[in-house]
């Protein structure tokens, strides 16, 4: 088997896996606290890590050039390898987005954008997550309402500054969501502005064309006039 057909074979399974880490570890931080649910989602984080790191061994035994292949991949093994810290986890979420980047539409414009919009999506709400799980035992950061809204003005590097982490875990994440934002947020706004450059642009060609169109036409009909009076003024000649 290929790598390449390994890859297409799990990609929905890496979907569905990714979205129950997701769901296990929102219930984990937002939920009231339960020691029997709580086991129960954090066995499924553990069974979705196994699986993410059985994917990434396969693909590398499959790979012709692993050493190569490594190199190039070595942020899957970071996301896989990744010490206990509960938060940090939450980058394995990043496998959602490359497989949602496969399915995304064939225009490129629209892969793009499709990809940052997700993308942004994602990293502010796996942010949320992880800093209100960082930050609620001794910042002033307690609730989801404020995380999320932490991580609004953050992502978009605003930046208001009535929230903040005080935290080694909580800035990491902040760190992580300022450079993460500027290069998403501005993925999605040069986009959205190529959009509409190239929408302007478009109706001024046609606008163009139709000047140029009606041009010629007009340039057609004074050809036909000046034939019409050529032949009247040399019409009396021939009478003779």
């Amino acid at each position: 088997m290929s790598r390449v057909r390994w890859e297409r074979m799990t990609e929905i399974p890496l979907l569905i896996a990714g979205i129950i880490f997701l769901f296990a570890y929102s219930w984990q931080v937002l939920a009231p606290p339960s020691t029997l649910l709580y086991d129960v989602m954090e066995w499924a984080t553990i069974v979705v890590w196994v699986f993410f790191g059985v994917d990434y061994l396969v693909r590398l035994s499959l790979s012709q050039g692993k050493a190569r292949w490594f190199v190039r991949n070595f942020f899957d093994f970071l996301v896989i390898a990744l010490p206990p810290l509960r938060p940090l986890r939450l980058l394995r979420l990043v496998l959602l987005i490359r497989v949602f980047q496969r399915h995304a539409p064939v225009l490129v414009r629209n892969r793009i954008l499709s990809y940052a919009s997700l993308a942004t999506v994602l990293l502010t709400y796996i942010a949320a997550l992880a800093v209100l799980e960082a930050e609620r035992p001794y910042g002033h950061i307690t609730t989801f309402g404020d995380s999320i809204w932490w991580s609004l003005v953050t992502v978009t590097t605003v930046g208001y500054g009535d929230y903040s982490p005080v935290t080694a875990v909580g800035r990491t994440i902040a760190v992580g969501l300022m450079f993460g934002g500027i290069v998403l947020v501005g993925i999605v706004v040069g986009t959205l502005s190529s959009w509409i450059i190239e929408t302007v642009t478009e109706d001024t060609e046609e606008t163009l064309d139709e000047t140029t169109a009606a041009v010629m036409e007009l340039r057609d009909e004074v050809r036909q006039l000046r034939a019409a009076v050529e032949d009247q003024e040399t019409a009396p000649d021939k009478t003779r």
